[in-house]
């Protein structure tokens, strides 16, 4: 049995992840920061439905906290399949933004990305086998107004995604993006009315954090040895 982390595993598209992952047979921890209760939730659904799952707590951000956790997790058995899920987003347009807008955001999910996957690298290395799969966005590829941070910050993970990639190639290990565009969350719900939808999918729809989840699935599976460095987008043809 695989291990499989998933940050920002308790929210809507993290929930999906973990539930694709335990039901492929990996055991799955599911981390949460603010949102432990709600791990616990999704942890205890899994086990009741015949997975494997447990709740990591740390702030991704804080790189002593994270490594205090990990690094002993890893000392015997590697993870050998890492989502990098955690991110937020603090809108505002670029001249009024304040410095702690920015900062924030570039910190979940750059510094977050850092601080979570180099404690694991090593370990996966010397099991010659790893997924890597960052969860970045449609906002990193088309930008978008209001959200200067986020698409900065999603765009430096789609960098590191194919310079990761060409680093461990050759030990097993992949290292792919996923780029969402409007999906079915509550944050999509408060930004986006069924007339936007429309308008802005050649689908008419939005996406769910299911079919997000499958294609994660897929590119951490053994089906996807071959796929590595690549930026794939999950959107309903917007572009």
């Amino acid at each position: 049995m695989k291990n499989a982390l998933v940050t920002g595993g308790s929210g809507g598209i993290g929930a999906a992840i973990c539930r694709r992952l335990a039901a492929d047979g990996c055991h799955v921890y599911v981390h949460a920061h603010h949102g432990r209760q709600a791990a616990q939730a999704l942890a205890d659904e899994i086990c009741a439905g015949g997975g494997s799952a447990q709740v990591l707590t740390f702030d991704v951000t804080d790189s002593a906290a994270v490594a205090a956790v990990l690094t002993p997790l890893v000392e015997h058995q590697p993870i050998q399949i890492l989502v990098n899920n955690a991110g937020i987003h603090d809108d505002a347009v670029f001249p009024g933004m304040r410095a702690e807008q920015w900062h924030r955001v570039i910190d979940v999910s750059v510094n977050g990305f850092f601080n979570v996957t180099q404690p694991l690298m090593m370990p996966m290395i010397r099991s010659r086998w790893g997924r890597i799969i960052n969860v970045s966005s449609i906002a990193a590829l088309t930008g978008n107004r209001g959200q200067v941070n986020y698409s900065a910050a999603k765009g430096a993970l789609n960098a590191a995604t194919r310079s990761l990639a060409q680093e461990v190639a050759s030990r097993g290990i992949t290292v792919n993006a996923v780029a969402p565009g409007i999906i079915e969350t509550s944050m999509s719900e408060a930004a986006f009315s069924a007339e936007d939808i429309a308008r802005l999918v050649p689908m008419k729809r939005a996406g769910t954090p299911g079919e997000v989840a499958d294609l994660i699935g897929f590119l951490a599976s053994t089906q996807a040895a071959y796929i590595t460095g690549q930026i794939i987008s999950i959107n309903g043809g917007i572009i």
